[in-house]
């Protein structure tokens, strides 16, 4: 499959693509790595973590060879950065935290490792998770990937989860809900045709 095609999945066609070895976990974590470094500039993650995605997706690999795949196995996630991850920087948007390594996992992060998903990085948030837009981040704002028809002005992605909703939004993480047609809103629909 293409890179486009791996990043057109939802959560359920993924799991079921892996399981019947369509795709490996390498190949689609590598499609969500190239994708998050291609969105830079929207500010989404605060720490991408392209090496140990990998190795996350390798391990889930072996698992799935083996016929004991975890329910989450080979998923690349991306992580709200206030969330404790053992060993990668955990900011919360805040300057306060800037450099710190926690010593310890967070029991939301544990839990999905222990369920086999992937770690793409750490997103971008209201500083502490402090507001609706997702503009108070030390790091700088997050950017909406969707634009209003004839207008390229850039929109807020709403907060304080909005490094995650971009990420989301723009095919850089899992996961993607089923695609509901009827509910789409015209400025959907265009990013949708212009995404494809």
């Amino acid at each position: 499959m293409s890179d486009s095609s791996l990043l057109a999945l939802t959560l359920a066609e993924a799991r079921d693509g892996l399981a019947r070895k369509f795709f490996s976990a390498h190949e689609l974590t590598l499609a969500y790595n190239e994708a998050v470094t291609e969105i830079e500039p929207l500010n989404a993650y605060i720490t991408p973590t392209p090496e140990p995605a990998l190795e996350m997706a390798d391990a889930a690999d072996q698992r799935l060879a083996r016929g004991e795949a975890l329910p989450l196995d080979g998923i690349p996630i991306a992580v709200k950065d206030l969330y404790c991850t053992k060993g990668v920087l955990t900011t919360a948007a805040s300057h306060i935290l800037d450099g710190f390594h926690p010593p310890y996992e967070s029991t939301v992060t544990d839990r999905l490792w222990q369920s086999g998903a992937v770690m793409l990085g750490k997103t971008n948030l209201d500083e502490f998770a402090m507001g609706s837009s997702s503009t108070t981040s030390y790091y700088g704002p997050t950017e909406n990937p969707w634009r209003r028809p004839d207008d390229n002005r850039p929109l807020v992605p709403g907060g304080s989860s909005g490094g995650s909703a971009a990420a989301v939004a723009a095919r850089a993480a899992l996961p993607r809900p089923a695609p509901i047609p009827a509910a789409r809103s015209a400025s959907q629909r265009a990013f949708a045709a212009s995404s494809a």
